[in-house]
């Protein structure tokens, strides 16, 4: 399988975005039939040019990624994107998980600090990292591996030094050994604008730098998620989703209008790509690049 570094090189060269997919491992045997029958093949018919496979807090579904992932790139011939954290990790058991990860054909790791189980203040683990970029520099001194980073366009919730500190610490990650940058879910574009061009700008990034969006499928499910993960809901779409009330087939279908709307000026404004976080739901990522013409 291809390098996500060189996938982001060819694809700007051909003037092309690259269209990636986020899952996560279900944590039910309903949900890994429902995965791997029905969401997996309907997503993998769209060719998109990776996929990425969450890791749970504190490393808690590091198998069923790793089966994933593999599941992935034998069955589908997709690239995948195996996550690794930080978390309850030792330098050792970074390294035997890196071996792992390489046996399985995997060449691409999204490098993350991550959240500690039942949330609660990070705290580094004995003998292992207490820096995301620490755990970049290692992948990438352990070679054969192209690495991604988190990035925040209104800033990490955990960052005391607010937005402008935790882009400077992003910055650090790229200077470790990043390739390419995925950031956190948005709904307003000129907060990813903004940081897009701070990081380019003063900050002297030069890697990709990917928009992460999500298209809307339940209201009351989106406006928990943003309260756990740190995005804004401003209040003209706040006002909209409160309106839709428990409607879910509205809500879906104002979330792909909502989300095409979105990309398409993403794309304009001449993004290396879009990342998807699907919710392990195809329907609505599927419409939304049919809407884009890239389905």
């Amino acid at each position: 399988m291809p390098f996500i570094r060189d996938i982001y090189a060819a694809k700007r060269a051909a003037g092309r975005p690259v269209i990636s997919f986020e899952f996560f491992p279900p944590k039910t045997e309903e949900g890994d039939r429902a995965l791997f029958e029905r969401t997996l093949p309907a997503l993998a018919a769209a060719r998109p040019d990776y996929c990425s496979v969450t890791y749970g807090a504190g490393g808690s579904t590091r198998e069923k990624t790793l089966t994933l992932v593999e599941r992935l790139q034998r069955e589908h011939g997709l690239t995948g994107l195996a996550h690794l954290t930080c978390v309850n990790h030792t330098r050792d058991e970074v390294a035997a998980l890196l071996a792992q990860i390489r046996a399985l054909g995997c060449q691409n790791i999204l490098a993350l600090r991550g959240d500690p189980p039942g949330g609660g203040e990070f705290k580094p683990t004995p003998g292992g990292f207490e820096f995301s970029s620490q755990l970049v520099q290692f992948i990438r001194a352990a070679g054969d591996f192209s690495t991604g980073v988190a990035g925040f366009p209104e800033g990490h919730t955990a960052c005391p030094g607010g937005k402008h500190a935790d882009w400077a610490h992003l910055k650090a990650k790229v200077e470790a050994g990043a390739d390419f940058v995925l950031t956190q879910l948005f709904f307003d574009n000129d907060d990813f604008f903004e940081f897009r061009d701070h990081l380019t700008g003063p900050l002297g990034v030069r890697v990709p730098v990917v928009p992460g969006v999500i298209s809307i499928l339940n209201a009351a499910q989106i406006l928990k998620f943003t309260q756990l993960c740190g995005a804004q809901i401003k209040p003209a779409l706040r006002a909209t989703l409160e309106a839709l009330g428990t409607d879910e087939a509205a809500a879906s279908e104002f979330g792909i209008e909502y989300a095409t709307r979105q990309c398409e000026a993403l794309l304009r404004a001449g993004v290396p790509g879009l990342h998807f976080y699907t919710l392990n739901k195809p329907h609505s990522t599927l419409r939304v690049l049919k809407n884009l013409g890239l389905a």
